[in-house]
């Protein structure tokens, strides 16, 4: 039997003897909103594990769009695209990337690191980074990208987060932060990157490396944990589960808000100023705990990670305890509930998709491996009033995975929305991008 799967079987056996009885109770109005339910915790000795094996979009399937809206592919046949960014000729950047492979230093050697490895590859994950970023133009507007050309194929290691300043375009690398001249006229760049500076590597455990461009002219940048609750230690975790703010000048950095477990996906509200985060929490509480979250960030903001989640809910597995950080702990705007990992966000602008949509958050959750039933796989949008979330979300893209659950078509990663105002979604299982704009 292929080691991989005779791992799967063993470890699904393990979780199902040590944890059969972990399944959600909650119904998603209770887990998802300002002020969720927080259940009791439940830490079987084996995490759940519950995967939808992914296979890719067959002939003729697709998402479906709530009501009102419609859904095509914008670009199809891509190598893993994540992350999306409109530039202001129109064009569309996506990043083609996966997580460094053992041989670009990345490798984890614990047991459950390569239980991880095993798991991811099975929902699709671990697959060699392309380590490029494509440009998509859709020069006669009929909503598919009709020209596809490689951007920028150099001076890329695990790209994610992507900014553009002025004439410059920085790339977040899951080691480093670069920068490359850019021109709206030219369709490729190879001009080598500049370094800007480091970001933190290490096994990193989240690689992912989210940014945006701050109003104040600085760039910030997701750096998640490097590991689910301090387990290898906090010497490890140095600068880690933080917001950067970096001087796209001199390279030098702060913390801008630290205690987030991994701050996936950042933007600044149109207008408003302020910084949204939408975080991965931790596993292994059972699968009503702990929910994923999007919240305003507060400079010098600590919310909470490893000590406590969801403002000041301790983590007994944390030793030691940390009761003077407990108390400085912040309690998040929103859930998203819990394990829906959320990999992308995108305010919306204006009625384009119709007025449901014209004030609040579009989001991207890539969906769960240790939650039964499966969550996220899907893209929600959440309302805005006076900047703040509210009510509850709604699906705007569903449809990822197979009614028994047993098969993920796709998992959406990155959100954008495109100068037309349609809505893009970065689908890196299926291989594509999705538009979703208004039915006619």
């Amino acid at each position: 039997m292929h080691r991989r799967s005779s791992i799967l079987i063993a470890l699904s056996a393990l979780a199902l003897a040590a944890g059969c009885g972990d399944r959600a109770i909650l119904r998603s109005v209770q887990s998802t909103g300002p002020g969720p339910q927080l259940p009791k915790p439940f830490s079987p000795v084996v995490p759940t594990v519950n995967i939808a094996t992914a296979t890719g979009w067959a002939e003729g399937e697709r998402p479906v769009t709530a009501e009102g809206l419609r859904v095509q592919p914008f670009a199809e046949n891509l190598a893993h695209p994540r992350t999306l960014l409109v530039l202001p000729n129109g064009d569309v950047l996506v990043a083609e990337t996966a997580a460094p492979g053992p041989d670009e230093g990345h490798e984890d050697r614990s047991v459950r690191g390569a239980l991880m490895y095993t798991l991811m590859g099975e929902a699709g994950a671990n697959v060699r980074s392309a380590n490029r970023i494509m440009l998509l133009r859709d020069a006669d507007r009929d909503g598919v990208a009709e020209i596809r050309l490689p951007y920028i194929t150099q001076g890329l290691r695990s790209p994610f987060g992507m900014a553009l300043i002025g004439s410059t375009l920085y790339v977040a690398n899951a080691d480093g932060l670069v920068a490359f001249p850019y021109d709206p006229r030219a369709t490729g760049i190879v001009a080598p990157p500049r370094y800007i500076t480091w970001l933190p590597a290490q096994r990193n455990h989240h690689w992912t490396k989210s940014l945006t461009a701050g109003p104040d002219g600085m760039l910030y940048v997701g750096v998640g944990s490097n590991s689910n609750r301090g387990e290898h230690g906090m010497n490890e975790e140095r600068e880690r589960a933080a917001i950067w703010r970096v001087d796209p000048r001199t390279g030098r950095h702060s913390l801008y808000a630290t205690g987030l477990r991994n701050p996936a996906a950042i933007q600044f509200r149109p207008g408003g100023g302020e910084l949204y985060a939408a975080v991965n929490e931790r596993d292994g509480l059972g699968s009503d705990l702990v929910p994923d979250y999007l919240t305003r960030v507060r400079e010098g903001g600590f919310y909470g990670w490893p000590w406590s989640y969801f403002g000041q809910h301790i983590d007994m597995r944390v030793r030691p305890r940390r009761p003077d950080m407990i108390r400085r702990s912040l309690t998040p705007d929103y859930a998203l509930g819990a394990h829906v990992a959320p990999l992308g966000i995108a305010f919306s602008q204006g009625q384009r998709l119709g007025p449901l949509y014209s004030n609040g958050i579009f989001v991207g959750l890539h969906g769960s491996w240790n939650r039964r039933p499966l969550g996220g796989y899907k893209v929600a949008f959440v309302r805005l009033e006076n900047g703040r979330p509210v009510g509850d979300p709604f699906d705007v893209l569903a449809g990822f995975v197979s009614q028994d659950q047993q098969r993920a078509m796709g998992r959406p990663v990155g959100v954008a929305v495109a100068r037309d105002g349609a809505l893009l979604v970065a689908d890196d299982v299926g291989g594509r991008v999705w538009r979703v704009s208004a039915a006619r």
